[in-house]
C-alpha cells in the first residue's frame, strides 16, 4: 500500500456524504496504522474501537475513554458527543445486538453541525443492507482503483 493511501482513503471517508461509512479494505492493520499517523501528525480527533479494547484514541494511544468497553456503550458515546470525530468500528463477526443495531441506525441518520464519521470496518453484506442508502461505501483497495488524478494542495497528485 502507498504511503499516503492512508490519507487519501482518510480524506474520502471525511468528504464521505452522510455520518455512516462502511469501509473495504483487504488489510486493515496497515491501514489502521496509517491512520494512527494521520491522527498523530494532524491532531484530528480519531478513535478505534476494538472487542476486547474498548474505545481508543489513536492519536493518544494510551487514552481509553471510560465506560466504552461494549459496542452499545460506545455507539451511545459517539451519538452524544458534541464535537468532531471519526470512530472506526472494527465490527465482531455475526450480526449486532437489535439494541446495536438500533444505535448504528439512529447514527446514520443524525444530523449534526459538526462533522462525524462512523467507519465500518469488517461489516457483514448482511448488516450494511439494513441501512440500505444511509451508508456511503469507501474502498481502500489501491489495485482495484483507477489511478483518477486530482487535485491537492495546487498540484494535480495521480
Amino acid at each position: 500500500m502507498d504511503a499516503n493511501a492512508g490519507t487519501d482513503v482518510f480524506d474520502r471517508i471525511l468528504s464521505a456524504s452522510g455520518p455512516l461509512v462502511a469501509l473495504k479494505a483487504g488489510d486493515t492493520t496497515l491501514l489502521l496504522e496509517q491512520f494512527r499517523l494521520v491522527a498523530r501528525r494532524t491532531g484530528q480527533a480519531v478513535y478505534l474501537w476494538r472487542h476486547a479494547e474498548g474505545l481508543v484514541s489513536l492519536r493518544d494511544a494510551q487514552m481509553r475513554v471510560p465506560g466504552c468497553l461494549r459496542l452499545g456503550d460506545a455507539l451511545r458515546y459517539i451519538l452524544q458527543s458534541l464535537h468532531f470525530g471519526v470512530y472506526l468500528l472494527d465490527m465482531p463477526p455475526g450480526a449486532p445486538s437489535a439494541t446495536d443495531g438500533a444505535l448504528l441506525r439512529q447514527l446514520s441518520r443524525a444530523q449534526t453541525g459538526h462533522v462525524r464519521r462512523v467507519v465500518l470496518i469488517g461489516a457483514s453484506p448482511s448488516l450494511l443492507a439494513t441501512f440500505e442508502n444511509d451508508v456511503v461505501l469507501v474502498d481502500a483497495d489501491w489495485q482495484a482503483r483507477s489511478a483518477a488524478p486530482r487535485l491537492r494542495d495546487g498540484r494535480w497528485v495521480v
